[in-house]
C-alpha cells in the first residue's frame, strides 16, 4: 500500500529534471534597498534554466562566441614539452615547504 501512495522519490527526480531541461525554467525577481524612501540598490536577477538545445530553439547562443568558453587553435597556447612536468615539480616543491613550515596541531614549533 505504501508503493501507491508515495511514489520513488529518484523517478520523480529525474522526470522533473528532464522536463526543467526540456521545456525550460525562468526565474525572475528583484531586491531593492530603500533608507529613509530612498533606493539605495536594486538587484534585477533574471535566471533561466534549460537545456543547450533548448537555448538555440529560443535563440541564445552566446556561449559559442565567448573566448573564454570555446576552445580554437588561436586560443590555445601550448607549452614546450616538458614545461608543464616542470611546473608541476616548482608547485609541489613549494607545497612541501609550505608544509614543512606549518605548525603542527598539539606539537610547538621548532625555532631555528
Amino acid at each position: 500500500m505504501a508503493d501507491i501512495v508515495s511514489p520513488t522519490r529518484s523517478h520523480g527526480l529525474v522526470d522533473i529534471l528532464d522536463r526543467v531541461l526540456d521545456k525550460g525554467l525562468v526565474i525572475a525577481g528583484d531586491i531593492k534597498i530603500n533608507l529613509a524612501n530612498v533606493e539605495l540598490l536594486t538587484i534585477q536577477v533574471r535566471l533561466l534554466v534549460c537545456s543547450i538545445d533548448k537555448a538555440e530553439q529560443i535563440g541564445m547562443n552566446w556561449w559559442r562566441h565567448d573566448p573564454r568558453l570555446t576552445t580554437s587553435q588561436a586560443n590555445v597556447q601550448a607549452l614546450p614539452p616538458g614545461e608543464m612536468q616542470a611546473r608541476l615539480e616548482r608547485i609541489e616543491s613549494q607545497l612541501a615547504q609550505l608544509v614543512e613550515r606549518a605548525p603542527r596541531r598539539g606539537r610547538p614549533r621548532k625555532q631555528p
